[in-house]
């Protein structure tokens, strides 16, 4: 978690460098939310992975 939080932090510095017009849609200067997720795969082919990710929520 520290590091994705760094991870975020670092990158929103970057993005709003680089496109500043950016800053006029955040809330409270706030680029990502406080949340993320972090997913291994077990080694499972990207269509898969794809294909789970884009079914989640739908009743089977």
């Amino acid at each position: 978690s520290k590091f994705l939080n760094a991870y975020k932090s670092a990158s929103s510095r970057l993005i709003k460098k680089e496109f500043p017009i950016l800053r006029e849609s955040l809330w409270k200067e706030h680029f990502w939310s406080r949340s993320y997720c972090l997913l291994t795969t077990g080694g499972a082919p990207i269509d898969v992975i794809k294909t789970y990710i884009e079914n989640q929520g739908m009743k089977g």
